[in-house]
């Protein structure tokens, strides 16, 4: 794929015929959604989708229904161009930038709610953030018809619960997860980073280390709440105000008190007026 065919759709009945056009020569397509300001993490996903499909499509639509009253929607950062001109030079085959009003016509009355796997983590802090994602997901792949759609490990509850959409609602599409991209400290990369002052910063990256700490020592399957106190007060003292700090089983994301499987730790805290996420697998 050169730059000079990379296409950019803005009308869905025009985006539904190139798909339906690769697919009628037997082309594989993969389905990146993003909300833009887009970073290396996002990147990476193109990569990976070149890798196992014929065709890539990336999605730029910053979703009005995730966000709370008093989250950051008005200041969320995007820059369109460049995030079209960073696809096109990755090698991505189209992007799909739809409107509000396309999104969310009038009389739009439909969400999709996932129970059990939002009743944690970030589900009591952003109330109804994972219904705004799964409804507007299930619209971005019902528009696109992907093989399979990419997204970051970074949000692992999120991931897990367009895993559990797909499958509940039997979508015939793979909802795979690609690890988290870091800078070289640990951070993981997000649009959000950008929020961060010099000096939160250079603090960022102890998030990280703190779920690395708890990880490594949660494998011998003693007992986690002596090493999740011991981090949560280590990120109080370097000035974050943790909202949630557990290690869960990856599957159920419910918390658990020792590892006897696959289990993830995970966090949300802010620093200063920048909330971060981030995961570790165990």
């Amino acid at each position: 794929m050169s730059e000079s065919t990379f296409q950019s759709f803005r009308d869905l009945t025009a985006l539904r015929g190139c798909v339906a056009a690769w697919r009628a020569a037997g082309e594989r397509v993969v389905l990146i959604p993003t909300m833009g300001a887009l970073h290396d993490g996002h990147l990476a996903l193109v990569a990976e989708a070149r890798r196992i499909g014929r065709r890539t499509v990336a999605s730029i639509f910053v979703n009005p229904t995730q966000f709370g009253p008093n989250e950051d929607f008005a200041r969320y950062p995007r820059d369109l161009d460049a995030d079209l001109a960073l696809l096109a030079r990755a090698g991505a085959d189209a992007a799909w930038t739809p409107s509000v009003e396309t999104m969310y016509p009038p009389g739009f009355a439909t969400r999709i709610e996932v129970a059990g796997l939002t009743d944690g983590l970030c589900g009591p802090f952003r109330p109804g953030h994972f219904a705004g994602v799964a409804t507007v997901v299930t619209k971005l792949l019902n528009q696109v018809r992907p093989d399979v759609a990419l997204f970051g490990e970074k949000d692992f509850q999120q991931l897990r619960v367009l895993q559990q959409v797909a499958a509940d609602l039997d979508l015939p599409v793979e909802i795979r997860g690609v690890p988290t991209v870091r800078e070289p400290d640990g951070l993981a990369l997000s649009s959000r980073n950008r929020y961060l002052s010099a000096e939160e910063r250079a603090v960022a990256p102890k998030l990280h280390a703190v779920l690395a700490e708890i990880a490594s020592a949660s494998r011998s399957g003693t007992p986690v709440a002596g090493r999740i106190a011991a981090g949560r007060a280590a990120l109080e003292a370097a000035g974050f105000r943790v909202q949630y700090l557990a290690v869960c089983d990856a599957r159920t994301l419910v918390p658990v008190e020792r590892v006897d499987g696959p289990a993830r730790v995970i966090a949300a805290a802010f620093l200063g007026r920048t909330r971060l996420i981030d995961n570790r697998a165990v």
